[in-house]
């Protein structure tokens, strides 16, 4: 009598996804890591020792994490036991360790692969301590997020990170030509279309595997071109999380990129937000943040077209409104940068703090009232517009502090007029000429 899985055709010999079928039998065969496992990275030494230390990996998706793991359990002769913070909870981690401390007893040591480890809450972290303290699990944690915010400092103590690499197109490639000859076939696509398939896959070994069955199995003999390839594939979105660490990569790419007066790689990295999803308006508003803290008053107008182009988007919306950004992008990474109003500002409200309770001086305070004029309120003050030249030199910090400096202008784009000017304020006011 067939079950439903027989009548699925799910039976014991349905052929595997070609990802499953190409997964590396040992260390060696695994592509684009070479850096931790080869004979001198410090996963391969531990594996060549048979001597496995807990660690973390952390990765894109599709780099090897599970792999990696198994093969590490493999070769150090561990027992593999895997877990994935998805679908678990402390029940099921219990168990895992009930049954690693039985096998220890019996001297058989266990490999803990815990899969989006991340996704366990602080506590449930803190549950893996003691037994990964005591040696009852070698605890494997895979991770696409950056542990230094998803995961707790006690743990991170005790593991090792390696960080695996997103595969580049030689190592994309090896595993294309495995695949073919996995199928003894090869994949019915042009050279042109071959590189516009490595592309598709944006580093992931697995999603590139899953693209190569598709094509293996339509079964035409003429060779397809990209545009007659992009028809059949579906390019998946560039990974980026909105609410996690690329967010802060890239925002922080384009950032540097603009102060850096580089326009074309500003508009590379707004464009990859934008492909991404990002919401245009926190560009805008990090936009608006750059004019001020990195150009300031050695281009004024950065200020004002950051400040249009978010209001063209709104007004617009996507995806015509982008190009105001992009606009305002290329404006701010070709203008001159000067920070003198940002630093000046910092030092200021540091001055501000430590001299709040100051007054400040009777000549610049109004006196509306017949005390105040008693009081000496306005006496000596000089009116700057009745004097030759616009500037009395007069004093406006508070009596008995010392004239701090905070605003030093750069002598380039708008601001070494400015500077010009100031230079000259500042020798009236020590009384010169």
């Amino acid at each position: 009598m067939s079950d439903l899985f027989q009548a699925a055709g799910l039976t014991p010999h349905a052929p595997a996804p070609l990802a499953d079928r190409l997964r590396p039998q040992s260390l060696d065969e695994v592509v684009g890591q070479e850096h931790l496992l080869g004979p001198d990275g410090p996963i391969g030494r531990m594996a060549a020792a048979h001597r496995l230390a807990s660690m973390i990996l952390w990765g894109p998706p599709g780099t090897g994490k599970t792999t990696i793991a198994r093969l590490l359990a493999k070769a150090g002769g561990y027992e593999f036991m895997q877990i994935s913070a998805v679908f678990s909870g402390v029940a099921d981690l219990k168990k895992a360790f009930e049954q690693a401390r039985m096998r220890r007893q019996s001297g058989q040591s266990t490999l803990l692969f815990v899969d989006e480890i991340h996704r366990f809450n602080r506590a449930q972290q803190d549950g893996f301590l003691p037994f990964v303290e005591e040696g009852i699990v070698t605890l494997v944690g895979a991770t696409t997020e950056n542990p230094s915010f998803e995961l707790n400092g006690a743990l991170l103590s005790r593991c090792q990170v390696f960080v695996l690499k997103r595969l580049d197109e030689i190592s994309l490639e090896a595993l294309l030509a495995k695949a073919e000859a996995a199928e003894n076939r090869k994949l019915p696509v042009d050279a042109e279309a071959r590189q516009v398939l490595i592309a598709m896959a944006d580093g992931d070994g697995r999603y590139l595997l899953t693209l190569t069955e598709t094509l293996l199995s339509i079964g035409t003999d003429t060779p397809l071109n990209p545009t007659q390839l992009g028809q059949l594939l579906q390019k998946r979105r560039p990974a980026y999380d909105k609410d996690r660490e690329e967010h802060y990569n890239l925002i922080s790419a384009l950032h540097k990129s603009v102060r850096g007066s580089d326009p074309d790689a500003a508009l590379y990295w707004l464009a990859r937000m934008l492909e991404g999803g990002e919401d245009p308006l926190f560009i805008a508003r990090r936009l608006v943040r750059m004019a001020s803290e990195d150009i300031g008053a050695a281009d004024p107008l950065s200020l004002l077209l950051t400040t249009a182009a978010k209001d063209a988007y709104d007004f617009l919306g996507s995806p015509e409104g982008e190009l105001a950004l992009a606009q305002a992008v290329v404006h701010m990474a070709s203008a001159p940068k000067s920070n003198a109003v940002y630093t000046a500002y910092k030092a200021a409200r540091r001055a501000a703090k430590e001299t709040g309770s100051l007054t400040p001086p009777a000549h610049i305070l109004n006196a509306p009232t017949k005390l105040m004029k008693t009081l000496g309120y306005g006496d000596g003050y000089a009116y700057d517009h009745d004097v030759e030249g616009g500037v009395s030199g007069q004093n406006y910090f508070p009596d008995g502090m010392a004239r701090p400096k905070f605003y030093e202008p750069k002598p380039i784009g708008a601001e070494a007029k400015v500077k010009e000017r100031l230079d000259h304020w500042s020798q009236l006011r020590r009384g010169g000429k």
